[in-house]
């Protein structure tokens, strides 16, 4: 999908709409405040404060209004105020309120962007001409609730967002395209499949998976293990909980004590649900003296891993309170060593996005995160070891001759990182998978080798995570499969159907048969016709339909049907162990 956010045009245009959203707004229901609202990848939202609640349906109300005062505004024009005339401006808004005093303390310039009858508080980004506005090429979308200043111990606000683009046809492909999203959204999809569960008695972001979804991760979690153990990595299970100092000593704890659980006070000591595993690992490496030789080392687990997100914050399986990451962490003894593990680790990735498919630039690409080196307290202040490390990570990139991104400020307190970006079908954009360089822990934890001089060396760290949290790989794949998954991944690969209860007893043998060969199968015993029994398959995408009757009894075959192909014959039972196992 196409991101139009990188061009200055539609950005302005977008902007422009949030502020000819709120004149609609206000000409509508006077006594609204009004807030802020920015342009966003694929269009804008402003954020209200209503006297009255809201619907969907008063949104072609608001939009009828838009284009009814789009043809009497000419263009922007800036005015600077002093913070007194602009509060004065805003006398019964604390929202504007709250902004001019920030500004005014920063001793920024307080400036305000008019059009027509309306002006807002703004720093610009407007279009030079209203005639830049497509009328036919936005649309207003939902409403959702937000926090202001997405702190949720603020007031709840109104969210309208809506769609911009430069022409009529870019706006009805992208709806169309959302509404392809829709019928893929891992949330519909997961439920009508039968993969996993919500419990409010439970709690939020904590998902129940059921026997079909567990086979998923299951298959998920073998694959990535039994790769990772060919190419040299040591497998290891660490406790998911461990005493506070652990991640006070890491650094952790004060850097991302927000989003961790409170302690939990066990025999006067503090203990933490782990958000991390780099402090398990590097205790394992501490366990015993190490040498030059076994290095690099790469401690690896699938991890179950817990942080506190913000209920607002919480999306299905993609951000969660609970959550299993397929981690590691290569004790390396020099940069050198580190930069060829870093180039492993990106091999290591991008066989996995194979496997399943992806393809880079498509479906997946980097993205170089860099440190802040005014921001202290976000980033571990060593300005030569981060330029080292940015240095080495970025020709890693440019050697392999791939295309990439720069983020500064995106970086991991202790060092740069390599983000592995994926953007869903819906357009949205998650970091899937990391490589990150680490100058900070080894000096923390004296993660130290006797090097083949015999003297003690400090090591470097390198941590990866190969296909990233396995619930937001599976969300990522329903999406990308809808749902299809292919024959090795399918919770159930194989449906056995018997035409009626007189088939039943084969049925069973060919069942445990096909289970017999590490294939998941299910018979459908029920009473249903036919007909009803392969509908019923198929909604669930089931790869392969295997039908049994009276011809198949008595040929000792079964009639395949293949999803996506329909009928493909007889085939005798040997054949189809064999046709499924060169799947797998």
């Amino acid at each position: 999908m196409k991101n139009n956010q990188a061009d200055p045009s539609i950005s302005h245009i977008r902007h422009s709409l949030a502020h000819l959203l709120a004149a609609a707004v206000l000409e509508l229901w006077p006594e609204t405040k009004h807030t802020i609202g920015p342009a966003i990848d694929d269009g804008f939202y402003f954020d209200f404060e209503f006297q009255h609640p809201l619907s969907e349906s008063d949104l072609p109300k608001i939009e009828q209004k838009m284009r009814e005062i789009l043809p009497s505004w000419k263009k922007f024009e800036r005015v600077e105020m002093s913070a007194e005339e602009a509060k004065e401006v805003y006398r019964d808004n604390p929202y504007k309120q709250e902004l001019i005093e920030e500004l005014a303390g920063k001793g920024d310039v307080i400036s305000f962007y008019k059009s027509g009858h309306y002006q807002d508080l703004c720093r610009g980004g407007h279009v030079e001409n209203i005639s830049e506005i497509n009328p036919d090429a936005f649309k207003l979308t939902r409403i959702a609730g937000a926090y202001w200043r997405g702190d949720e111990k603020n007031n709840m606000l109104t969210r309208i967002y809506g769609l911009a683009f430069l022409t009529k046809e870019e706006l009805e492909n992208h709806i169309a395209l959302l509404e392809e999203a829709k019928k893929r959204d891992h949330r519909v999809l997961g439920k009508e499949l039968g993969l996993f569960a919500f419990s409010e008695a439970v709690g939020k972001g904590l998902p129940l998976w059921t026997e079909k979804g567990a086979a998923i991760r299951r298959v998920l979690e073998r694959f990535i293990v039994d790769e990772e153990i060919r190419r040299g990595y040591k497998h290891v299970c660490t406790p998911d909980i461990a005493n506070l100092d652990l991640y006070k000593k890491s650094g952790h704890y004060p850097y991302y004590k927000d989003s961790m659980y409170a302690p939990i006070v066990v025999d006067d000591e503090e203990y933490m649900l782990r958000p991390m595993t780099c402090p398990h690992h590097f205790e394992l490496f501490l366990s015993q003296p190490r040498s030059y030789r076994d290095l690099p080392m790469r401690i690896a687990e699938v991890a179950k891993l817990y942080r506190y997100e913000k209920s607002g914050e919480l999306t299905g399986l993609i951000r969660l309170r609970a959550f299993s990451l397929a981690d590691a962490h290569i004790i390396c003894a020099d940069k050198d060593q580190a930069k060829q593990e870093v180039s492993g680790a990106l091999d290591l990735i991008e066989y996995m996005a194979g496997m399943f498919g992806l393809k880079m630039g498509d479906n997946y690409w980097y993205r170089l995160s860099l440190g802040d080196r005014e921001n202290g307290e976000k980033y571990f202040k060593n300005d030569a070891a981060w330029d080292e490390a940015e240095v080495m990570l970025r020709e890693v990139l440019a050697e392999r001759k791939c295309h990439f991104v720069e983020a500064p400020g995106e970086a991991a307190f202790y060092g740069p990182k390599i983000d592995v970006q994926m953007r869903n079908f819906s357009g949205k954009e998650d970091t899937a998978f990391t490589v990150q360089y680490d100058f900070v822990m080894p000096s923390r934890f004296n993660l130290t080798y006797a090097a083949s001089d015999g003297t003690d060396k400090l090591a470097v760290v390198v941590h990866r995570s190969s296909i990233g949290a396995i619930e937001r790989i599976i969300a990522f794949l329903i999406e990308h499969y809808a749902g299809a998954f292919p024959f090795w991944l399918a919770p159930v690969q194989v449906a056995i159907l018997p035409v009626s209860e007189k088939f039943q007893k084969y049925a069973e043998t060919i069942l445990q048969n096909v289970r017999g060969h590490d294939i998941r199968a299910e018979l459908d015993a029920s009473n249903e016709t036919l007909g009803k029994k392969i509908r019923a398959a198929e909604l669930q995408k089931i790869p392969y339909l295997l039908v049994i009757g009276e011809r198949e009894q008595s040929s000792q075959t079964v009639a395949v049907r293949e999803r996506g192909k329909g009928d493909t014959g007889a085939v005798k039972l040997e054949e189809l162990v064999s046709l499924f196992s060169s799947q797998r």
